[in-house]
């Protein structure tokens, strides 16, 4: 009779065995179970919209794809990043006052978001947003001191946390105050302090018109059910499915997904790369229709492509997904192309490109009202005159990269500390006047209450930083 000494197993089992459980969870966290997950979660989110009648936030990147398009009032951008161990922070470059309005018309807002496999919520809503209500509290309500509190959820963060996140709130608070945001203008856009309130799926839902007395709910809803354990146990469904998209998605976006949910459901694992593919060229077209975003008196911002040669008092900067050599990217005194690579690269190439662009911008503003005219100094505007030029305040610049919110955002910040003084017109000698953190800080606060869905990259404004001050 065969003992167990006598069992031989292959050198190969070990190795086999690894790899099944790897395919296992790569066939489990296939883009069709996370376009299904989505869905379900989504159902959920829909009931919190019934349940409590408010309008629904999307937190980008993830909260949009939990929201049909059609029941989306507005989109912020808490990071968790901000409410991590030890961060606690206030960004002043994702104020979030938009979401003031929505707030104040509706008594309050359903903030969106997701987080991965284990966590009960993300840190954004647990911190994040809790930070940003205190500080507009402060701000906002200063006479209203038992609403200056931070409110954490229970079983969540633990007090000694918490109590460390009240001891920030006031250089918080200061930082805010520092951006010189028109207070009574956002003050009368809400007539009670921010509460935050928590919703996960482990909540019991019951339908309400509650009014809140004391203060605007800002209802934090974690879309996702809590997973414990891995994906395998749970049926195909993946908690957080609609993070992390750049590793996933094939470019797919929610408004993509959204308009087109029914096909990419109903099709095979095997055709979904081509199918998304012909998706995202159709979508293109459809959106390529965007108008520039004004973000100061002179700058404008857009995604890619943009219309050239409309006219000889705007020009355009535009950013090309290829690196193109230096020399070749002025096209026209009226259109340059700047050709530093994508993304990332393009974000820590921007500091080297920032000198000649911000020269191309110069020269045009200093032109005479026909750029294409003689460049005799007589007949060009006068650059000592700064801002008291007629015809260099009608003069318009955009500026085009891929999203429109990253890239072009940057440019702009460098142009207005560059270019512009500080009712944001032109001044040649605004480059003389020095530069520090709080000038940058605070004509970025101004960019982005121009343009709320901006949302430069970190790599982009530390190259933006050391392009300005170097």
């Amino acid at each position: 009779m065969a003992t167990e000494s006598d069992l031989v197993f292959s050198s190969q089992a070990n190795h086999n065995f690894s790899r099944i459980l790897t395919d296992l969870k790569r066939s489990n966290l296939s883009i069709t179970n996370r376009l299904r997950s989505i869905r379900e979660d989504a159902d959920f989110v829909s009931e919190v919209a019934s349940a409590f009648r408010r309008p629904l936030v999307a937190n980008e990147r993830c909260g949009s794809w939990y929201i049909a398009p059609e029941s989306k009032a507005g989109s912020a951008y808490f990071k968790s990043t901000d409410g991590h161990v030890g961060q606690w922070k206030f960004s002043t470059r994702r104020l979030n006052l938009q979401l003031l309005k929505i707030i104040g018309e509706s008594d309050g807002c359903i903030i969106i978001d997701s987080t991965r496999r284990g966590k009960r919520m993300p840190d954004a809503l647990s911190k994040t947003v809790p930070i940003w209500c205190c500080v507009l509290n402060h701000v906002l309500f200063p006479e209203a001191t038992k609403c200056h509190d931070v409110y954490t959820p229970p079983n969540v963060v633990p007090l000694s946390e918490q109590a460390q996140i009240e001891s920030r709130i006031a250089e918080h608070v200061a930082s805010l105050k520092a951006l010189d945001v028109d207070i009574e203008t956002l003050r009368r856009q809400v007539s009670k302090p921010l509460r935050p309130v928590w919703v996960t799926q482990e909540s019991q839902l019951v339908p309400t018109d509650q009014i809140f007395d004391d203060f605007h709910p800002v209802i934090c809803c974690t879309s996702s059910r809590r997973v414990l354990g891995g994906e395998m146990s749970e049926g195909g469904y993946i908690q957080g499915a609609g993070d992390d998209t750049e590793n996933w998605a094939l470019g797919l976006t929610p408004p993509v997904f959204w308009g087109n949910a029914g096909v990419l459901s109903a099709a095979p694992e095997a055709d979904l790369p081509d199918l998304v593919r012909s998706l995202l060229a159709k979508g293109q077209a459809e959106t390529n229709t965007d108008a520039p975003r004004q973000v100061a008196p002179c700058l404008f911002v857009s995604r890619l492509p943009v219309a050239t040669g409309q006219s000889p008092s705007t020009c355009t900067i535009a950013f090309a997904s290829r690196t193109i050599d230096a020399s070749s990217w002025i096209k026209s005194p009226l259109h340059m192309e700047v050709g530093i690579g994508k993304q990332k690269v393009a974000s820590r190439t921007l500091r080297s490109a920032l000198p000649q662009i911000c020269a191309f911008a110069r020269q045009f503003l200093e032109q005479g009202s026909d750029p294409l005219q003689s460049s005799d100094p007589l007949q060009s505007s006068n650059p000592s005159q700064g801002s008291d030029s007629d015809t260099t305040e009608e003069r318009h610049i955009t500026i085009a990269c891929e999203t429109g919110k990253d890239l072009s955002i940057g440019v702009a910040l460098a142009l207005l500390c560059q270019c512009f003084d500080d009712r944001g017109k032109y001044d040649s000698k605004a480059a003389d006047a020095g530069m520090n953190k709080s000038i940058i800080k605070l004509k970025l606060g101004r960019v982005m209450m121009a343009f709320p869905k901006a949302n430069p990259s970190r790599a982009t404004l530390q190259s933006v930083n050391s392009f300005l001050m170097g």
